[in-house]
C-alpha cells in the first residue's frame, strides 16, 4: 500500500506538520496538544504552523483528510472481484490491515470518534462522505445490492470496518479475564447491520 505520509525526506514542511499533528493527536488527543507541541515535533517554528494552517481547526481538518487518504489507499489496493461477498470481505480486510499497520491512524480514529463531547464529528462526516462515494461506485459496478437502501449500506460498511477497531480491545480484555486457557483460539468479533 502506498503510504499517504511518504517519508520525512520527501515531505514538505506542511506535510511534516500534518503528520506530527496526527502522531500527537493519536497519543494525547487534539485538545491536549498545542500548536507549539506540533511545531516542535515537526521541527518547525510555531509561525510556520500558523502560516500553513492558520488555526488548530484547519490543522485538524488536514489530519482528518490524511486519515481518509489512508482509507482510500487501502481500498485502492483491493483487486476487482465479481463476487460481491468476497469483494466486501477483501475491502474490510484491507481497512483492518491498514489500521493494524498504522497505530497512529487507529488511535486517532478511536479518540476522534469516541469523544463523548461530540465536537469531533468532522472526521465522522468526512468518513461517511467517503464511504457514501465508495458505496455508490460499488452499486454502479453491481458489487453490492441496489435494492438495499444506500444509507444502510454506508452504515454497514463503517460499522463492519470500525466496529472491530472499537470493540476488539474490550473483547480481548474480557477473553483474558474469562478464559481458562488464554492461549486457546480467541473469539473473533463479527458485527452485522440489519435493514
Amino acid at each position: 500500500m502506498l503510504d499517504p505520509r511518504a517519508t520525512n525526506e520527501d515531505l514538505t514542511a506542511k506535510a511534516r506538520i500534518r503528520n506530527a499533528a496526527l502522531d500527537l493527536y493519536a497519543q494525547h488527543g487534539e485538545d491536549r496538544t498545542s500548536l507549539r507541541a506540533v511545531a516542535a515535533e515537526a521541527g518547525v517554528t510555531l509561525g510556520l504552523v500558523q502560516h500553513h494552517f492558520t488555526t488548530k481547526a484547519r490543522l485538524r481538518d488536514a489530519v482528518d483528510q490524511l486519515v481518509v487518504d489512508y482509507f482510500h489507499a487501502a481500498l485502492r489496493g483491493v483487486p476487482e472481484s465479481s463476487d460481491p461477498v468476497a469483494h466486501a470481505e477483501a475491502r474490510d480486510a484491507a481497512v483492518r490491515g491498514m489500521l493494524a499497520d498504522n497505530p497512529p491512524v487507529m488511535n486517532y480514529v478511536r479518540r476522534a470518534l469516541l469523544d463523548p463531547s461530540g465536537v469531533r464529528e468532522h472526521l465522522l462526516e468526512v468518513l461517511v462522505r467517503f464511504t457514501r462515494d465508495e458505496v455508490a461506485a460499488l452499486r454502479d459496478a453491481n458489487l453490492v445490492s441496489t435494492t438495499r437502501r444506500e444509507s444502510t449500506q454506508v452504515v454497514a460498511v463503517l460499522v463492519r470496518q470500525m466496529g472491530e477497531l472499537f470493540l476488539q480491545p474490550m473483547l480481548d480484555a474480557v477473553w483474558k479475564s474469562a478464559a481458562e486457557d488464554t492461549d486457546a483460539h480467541r473469539p473473533r468479533l463479527r458485527i452485522t447491520v440489519e435493514d
